[in-house]
C-alpha cells in the first residue's frame, strides 16, 4: 500500500474526503445566506427576542429585540439598494487593501526574498533549526513569498548541512503556517482579523474601535513559546524518524547576495528605520497629529481616570497607513538599489499586480460582506449571542476555561475550512457579543480563534498551500504522498495546539493586557 493509499484511511482521511467535497467558501456563504433568510422567517414567526445589554427604552426598560424576517420588505430592499455600501464598508476590505498595496511592492521589488536569504544563509548547523524556524514565523508577513521561497530554501540548507532535507521543509511549513499567528509585529493577518472583529463588536457597542495591533502582546510572546517547539519537534521528534536522507544532497546554498542585493537591503533598513522614526515622531510630545489630548486631560491622566491608551488611539487607528508606507518605502528602497525598480512606474505596477491577486480575496469578500449585514439585519447574532452568553454563564465555566475551548474549536474547525478570514467571518458575529458579554474583550477572542486556526494549518488538506508542500517534498523524495505529510507535520500540530492553548489559559488568569490598550476582560459601557 502508498503513502498516498495510506493518507486516505483513518480519521485524516476521512477529513480529507468530506472536506474535498465542500463546495468553495464564496458559495459556502451563498448557501448559508439562503439557509439564514430561512430561519429568519421562523424565528420571526415564533416571536424570538432577547433584552438588549446595553440600550434602554424611554421609560428605562431594556430594549428588547425581536428575530426580523429577512423577506421583509425593507430588508429585500435593503439588500438590493445598499449592496454597493454592504460590499465597501465591510471593514477588512480596506484595511487589507491598504496594507497590500504597500507589501505587494516589498514582495515584488525582491526585499522579502532576500531578506529571508539573507537571514537563514550560514546559520551553525546546531542553530539551523531556530534560525529557519523563527525567519520562517517572521516571513509569514510575506504571505505567498514565505511558502514559495523559503520553504524549498529550507530543504536546501538543511541538505547543504548533511541533514535531511524533509526536515527543513517540516521547519519551515511549522513555523510560516503553523506559526502564522505568531509574530514580533502585526502585519497582514491582524488588520484582516480585526476588520472583522470590529464590525462583530459594533452590533453590540457601536462606538466600539479595534486597533490592529490589539494582540501584539500576545503575537510576541508566542513567537517566543513556539519557537522551541519548532525546534525541538524537528531534531528530536521529525528528524530522527525520517532517517538518512537515500538521495544526493544539493549544492552550497551559502554563495553570498550580489553586491546589488546588499545594497539593496541596506537602503530598505534605512528607509525601515526612517518610517517607524516618522511615526514616533507623530506620537511623541503634546500636539503631534496621532495623540488626542482632548480625549484625556493631563489632570485625568495622573487621576486614573484614563490612560495613555486612551490619548493614543489616533496613533494605533494609523498603523494600517503606518505599514503601507513602511513596506512601500522599504520595497522601493530595495528595488531602487538593485536594480529591480528603474522608476516610478515599476511601483504603479507592482502595485496593479498585487490588487489583481487579492481577485479571490474580493469575491470572497463580497459574499462575507452580506453573509455579516443580514445576519445583523435580522438580529439573530445578537439574540443568540445574549442566550449564549446567559447559558455559559449559569454553567460556572470561568473564563481562562471559555477561552481555551474557543481555541479547541477554532482548531477543528480550521480542519474543514481552510481560510482563516472566511472562519472569522462566519464565527465572530455570534461569538464577539457573546465573550463581550461575559466580560472577554474582543481582542480576547480573536487571540483564541487564531491560536486554534493556525495550529492545525500544517495537517489539514484544505490549506491552499498544501499541495504546493507535497510537491516540495517529492522532490527530495519521490514517492512521499499526502498521508506522509500529514504524519510528518503532525508532531508539529499536536504541540504548537498545546502550547498555544495553555499560554492562552495562563495569559487570562493573568489578566496581563494582549496588546497596547487591550485588556483580556472587557466591560459593557
Amino acid at each position: 500500500m502508498t503513502a498516498a493509499e495510506t493518507g486516505n484511511k483513518g480519521f485524516l482521511g476521512w477529513v480529507e474526503r468530506v472536506g474535498n467535497r465542500l463546495p468553495d467558501p464564496v458559495f459556502i456563504f451563498f448557501y448559508l445566506i439562503l439557509v439564514l433568510m430561512g430561519i429568519s422567517v421562523v424565528c420571526a414567526l415564533v416571536g424570538l427576542s432577547a433584552p438588549h445589554p446595553t440600550k434602554l427604552t424611554e421609560d428605562g426598560a431594556p430594549l428588547i429585540l425581536e428575530a426580523v424576517s429577512l423577506l421583509a420588505g425593507e430588508n429585500i430592499q435593503k439588500l438590493w439598494v445598499e449592496m454597493p455600501k454592504t460590499f465597501t464598508h465591510f471593514h477588512p476590505l480596506g484595511y487589507v487593501l491598504v496594507v497590500m498595496l504597500g507589501a505587494g511592492v516589498a514582495e515584488r521589488s525582491g526585499l522579502f526574498d532576500s531578506a529571508m536569504r539573507s537571514a537563514v544563509r550560514k546559520a551553525p548547523r546546531w542553530l539551523l533549526t531556530p534560525t529557519v524556524a523563527l525567519v520562517a514565523m517572521l516571513g509569514n508577513h510575506a504571505a505567498d513569498a514565505a511558502y514559495v521561497v523559503l520553504i524549498p530554501l529550507a530543504a536546501v540548507l538543511y541538505s547543504a548541512a548533511g541533514r535531511h532535507p524533509l526536515a527543513g521543509i517540516a521547519a519551515s511549513f511549522a513555523g510560516v503556517s503553523g506559526g502564522f499567528s505568531a509574530n514580533l509585529a502585526p502585519g497582514q493577518l491582524d488588520a484582516l482579523l480585526f476588520g472583522i472583529t470590529e464590525q462583530a463588536a459594533e452590533a453590540l457597542v457601536p462606538t466600539y474601535d479595534a486597533n490592529i495591533a490589539g494582540n501584539w502582546y500576545f503575537i510576541a510572546v508566542l513567537t517566543f513559546l513556539y519557537l522551541p517547539i519548532i525546534w525541538y519537534v524537528t531534531d528530536r521528534i521529525v528528524e530522527p524518524r525520517l532517517g538518512a536522507f537515500e538521495g544526493e544532497h544539493g549544492e552550497d546554498p551559502d554563495a553570498p547576495l550580489t553586491a546589488a542585493q546588499t545594497k539593496g537591503l541596506k537602503w530598505a533598513a534605512l528607509a525601515t528605520v526612517t518610517v517607524c522614526a516618522l511615526w514616533a515622531s507623530m506620537a511623541l510630545g503634546p500636539g503631534t497629529p496621532l495623540i488626542d489630548e482632548a480625549a484625556c486631560s493631563d489632570a485625568d491622566l495622573a487621576a486614573g481616570a484614563c490612560s495613555v491608551h486612551t490619548r493614543l488611539s489616533p496613533f494605533y487607528k494609523s498603523l494600517v497607513a503606518g505599514f503601507l508606507v513602511l513596506f512601500l518605502a522599504a520595497g522601493w528602497a530595495y528595488g531602487a538599489a538593485a536594480g529591480t525598480v528603474k522608476g516610478h512606474a515599476d511601483i504603479v505596477k507592482m502595485m496593479t499586480e498585487s490588487m489583481k491577486a487579492l481577485g479571490y480575496y474580493l469575491v470572497l469578500a463580497f459574499a462575507a460582506a452580506h453573509f455579516v449585514a443580514m445576519f445583523n439585519w435580522s438580529n439573530l447574532g445578537l439574540i443568540s449571542a445574549v442566550h449564549g452568553a446567559s447559558a455559559i454563564e449559569s454553567s460556572g465555566l470561568p473564563l481562562p476555561i471559555l477561552l481555551g475551548l474557543i481555541v479547541i474549536f477554532g482548531g477543528i474547525i480550521n480542519l474543514v475550512i481552510g481560510s482563516a478570514s472566511a472562519k472569522w467571518a462566519l464565527l465572530a458575529p455570534v461569538l464577539v457579543p457573546m465573550l463581550m458579554l461575559l466580560g472577554v474583550s474582543p481582542e480576547g477572542a480573536t487571540a483564541a480563534y487564531r491560536v486554534g486556526d493556525s495550529a492545525t494549518n500544517i495537517i489539514t488538506p484544505l490549506m491552499v498551500y498544501f499541495p504546493l508542500i507535497l510537491v516540495f517534498c517529492r522532490r527530495w523524495k519521490p514517492t512521499f504522498g499526502l498521508g506522509s505529510l500529514m504524519a510528518m507535520m503532525s508532531p508539529y500540530s499536536v504541540w504548537l495546539f498545546l502550547g498555544g492553548l495553555t499560554m492562552t489559559v495562563v495569559w487570562v488568569f493573568s489578566g496581563m493586557d494582549l496588546g497596547p490598550g487591550a485588556p483580556v476582560t472587557y466591560e459593557l459601557p
